[in-house]
């Protein structure tokens, strides 16, 4: 496991609390809609964090059966303690190595996970692997940083106000994996010959820049980062995250958030 993808600690509940209201539940319920059109008999979900797309695809897909795995344990367990569909299990797995036979699985679905896998064409081999002929490889990261607008007020604030070392995480795994050309050659490298990309939108909730600006310092591996810095450097750091993101909420009537959609087969 990698610095960027250790969401341990304090980090799975406030992520659950801040993130997820604001960052992943609309792209959630647009997943699930493209999933459910699939019609798939089985899932499977990489990446599945604490559960923002786990449970709305167990009650959209009552008759199919899923599995919602996470590298990190202590993710998983925040999932499972929202509550138990019989249509739904929860187990700890590493997308680069998948602990299923081959073409177990109708859908592979993950919701912003692709961008912390260490070999990208790696995990895709492996999701092609577990899928059924005719499958679908489902999953969406985020757009450039630019496009979305509170997590790049929040990235510049915290490393404006912080000497060295100063935080990248923000910038270098969430939002360093949005180029269109370089994931369709990933996808091939990874064996999928037919590759969809649709770009999609939406405005956070109103209000929604404290819940970022904690959820980001706190709930995300740039708590890991602030670590390397005295408690009253972080302060500041959380104090101008906070500032900046509520001033670009002013600015532009809410925060823009923009993701890249991807459909392989």
């Amino acid at each position: 496991m990698t610095p960027d993808s250790a969401f341990a600690g304090s980090i799975p509940a406030l992520y659950d609390e801040c993130l997820v209201p604001v960052l992943f539940a609309p792209f959630a319920a647009d997943l699930v809609a493209r999933a459910e059109a699939l019609a798939p008999g089985a899932v499977l979900e990489l990446a599945a964090g604490t559960g923002a797309v786990s449970h709305a695809l167990a009650a959209a897909l009552p008759r199919a059966r899923i599995v919602a795995t996470d590298l990190n344990p202590a993710m998983l367990a925040v999932a499972a303690a929202r509550g138990a569909a019989a249509n739904l299990a929860f187990e700890p797995a590493d997308a680069q190595s998948l602990p299923f036979p081959a073409q177990r699985f109708d859908l592979v679905l993950a919701q912003f996970g692709a961008m912390f896998f260490p070999d990208k064409a790696g995990a895709y081999a492996e999701a092609r692997r577990v899928l059924a002929p005719g499958g679908t490889l489902l999953f969406n990261v985020w757009d450039r940083l630019e496009a979305n607008t509170g997590s790049a007020a929040i990235h510049q604030a915290v490393r404006a106000v912080l000497p060295e070392p100063k935080p990248e995480f923000i910038a270098r795994t969430p939002f360093g994996y949005h180029d269109a050309a370089t994931i369709e050659a990933d996808l091939r490298a990874g064996g999928f010959a037919q590759v969809a990309i649709e770009r999609v939108g939406f405005v956070s909730p109103p209000g929604s820049a404290a819940a970022l600006a904690r959820g980001m310092c706190l709930g995300s591996p740039l708590a890991n980062e602030l670590a390397a810095h005295p408690p009253a450097a972080r302060e500041r750091a959380l104090a101008a995250a906070r500032e900046a993101a509520e001033r670009a909420e002013a600015e532009h009537g809410g925060l823009a958030m923009a993701a890249l959609v991807i459909a392989a087969r």
